[in-house]
């Protein structure tokens, strides 16, 4: 659910599907100079070439890298909702401002997590952090004197 609060901050409240968060990240791509244009062949020009080459590998690895992680995870889904349903696992309801993660709680099912949801969004619409929006309705992690639980990181001003 996307949630603007009354500074103009954009919030996504969500459940998280899987048992562990992204950890890679694209970064900004297409943000860089363009190239457009031959090396030519002359000596100079193949060594730049070269140059380029060896800087564009790590590129090519991060892609991999990120691919391979998209399809693990597309080969575990299955099995994390499966597990969800029939082993009654708690549902962890999670909070990013834009794409940053901001924090999260686990909840009870799936009806639980659709009011925990619910709560949190009512609560950031109005301003409040996450921590102190979900209020009696996360089961665990409630915290004190409006901070954060331990562990996770305020929100980004």
């Amino acid at each position: 659910m996307k949630v603007v609060d009354p500074q103009g901050r954009t919030w996504r409240v969500s459940r998280r599907w899987m048992p562990w968060r992204r950890k890679t990240r694209f970064g900004s791509w297409g943000d860089g100079p363009v190239f457009s244009g031959s090396l030519g062949d002359d000596p100079i020009s193949a060594i730049i070439g070269i140059v380029l080459l060896i800087l564009f590998i790590p590129v090519l690895v991060l892609g991999l890298v990120v691919a391979l992680e998209m399809l693990l995870l597309l080969l575990v889904l299955p099995f994390a909702i499966v597990g969800r349903m029939l082993l009654g696992r708690h549902w962890r309801v999670e909070v990013r401002e834009r794409w940053t993660f901001a924090w999260e709680a686990e909840v009870g099912d799936w009806s639980d997590s659709g009011r925990a949801i619910d709560t949190i969004a009512r609560g950031l619409r109005q301003g409040m952090p996450p921590w102190q929006a979900a209020g009696p309705v996360v089961a665990h992690g409630l915290p004190r004197h409006g901070l954060p639980p331990e562990g996770q990181p305020p929100p980004p001003r």
